[in-house]
């Protein structure tokens, strides 16, 4: 019993034995009154030795680190990319989350953690986006906006709100759920390890450009050469898995590694010049033979290290 209530119950005895000694004297506030206020004050104001107060902080349990989680949102409009596979990386330090989500296009120009009535005030803190690279099927590439979000928890639905090209705020629930912690072998610095590495390795470098095609497929560059009784071999690294042979001088090569994006080694005659290739995709509705050419850069050929 907190020492409040003790006092007020202290009062009204007094009162009692007052009322007792003379009984032509009237209180001039009714017992049950002062009584029913004292209760109200003293639930309002604090809490019985023993109860917890019920708190409204999220602890996170995750230790610090990157992973992979899945983040749903309230609408079709609103959604990763869909290269994604629906999640985001989700980073925790100290204690707090932050998720990494690329979205399909530039057209969300700002969110703000919260609601859209808050974020269109004066002064607001508006999470700005960054650009971000996506790699396709196709083997086509864009840059689209991805965004930092603050995670409060995670499974139960929060508020972010986004503005568009059209200047309008939207109020938008959403979610984070089904963290899987990333390993190094999954991490941004070492998707080349996915090739197992050995098939890049070569006795030299050498600077290469790919032109033809919709112009959004890449080769890594520089590129490895192999040197051979007959000439060179250039191992061709493509920004996409989705290569399943190349064709040069009428002759089929099929990719080196079963992982990661499509590596190939084709035999070239000199390291001047440029070379006419055909790299078939399968990330069409159907397979699709595409012509380039891979043109060299003689004067950057290094040895490799």
């Amino acid at each position: 019993m907190n020492k409040k209530f003790i006092y007020m119950i202290g009062i009204l005895f007094s009162m009692s034995l007052l009322l007792g000694c003379d009984n032509n004297i009237e209180p001039t506030v009714p017992i049950d009154n002062i009584v029913n206020e004292a209760k109200l004050t003293d639930s309002d104001s604090f809490v019985e030795e023993g109860d917890n107060e019920e708190s409204n902080t999220y602890i996170c349990e995750l230790e610090d680190g990157v992973y992979l989680a899945d983040f749903n949102t309230d609408s079709s409009m609103f959604h990763v990319n869909e290269m994604c596979d629906g999640k985001g990386k989700l980073t925790v330090s100290d204690g707090k989350m932050t998720i990494h989500i690329s979205l399909p296009s530039k057209s969300i120009l700002n969110l703000y953690s919260g609601l859209a009535e808050d974020a269109a005030k004066d002064g607001a803190t508006l999470l700005e986006p960054t650009v971000d690279t996506i790699d396709y099927k196709d083997g086509t590439t864009e840059e689209v906006h991805g965004f930092d979000i603050p995670v409060p928890y995670l499974d139960d639905e929060f508020d972010v709100a986004l503005i568009g090209t059209k200047g309008k705020w939207y109020d938008h629930k959403v979610s984070v759920s089904n963290p899987v912690k990333k390993d190094a072998s999954n991490s941004d610095d070492s998707d080349k390890e996915s090739n197992d590495g050995s098939a890049l390795k070569g006795d030299y470098t050498i600077e290469v450009t790919l032109e033809g095609g919709t112009g959004k497929a890449t080769i890594s560059s520089p590129s490895a050469v192999k040197k051979t009784d007959d000439g060179y071999v250039l191992i061709v690294e493509w920004n996409s898995p989705n290569y399943d042979y190349m064709i040069v001088d009428g002759v089929k090569y099929l990719p080196v590694n079963e992982e990661g994006n499509s590596v190939f080694e084709i035999p070239v005659k000199s390291l001047e010049g440029s070379v006419d290739v055909i790299a078939d995709t399968v990330a069409m509705s159907k397979p699709h033979e595409i012509e380039y050419k891979i043109t060299f850069n003689s004067d950057s050929l290094k040895e490799a290290k």
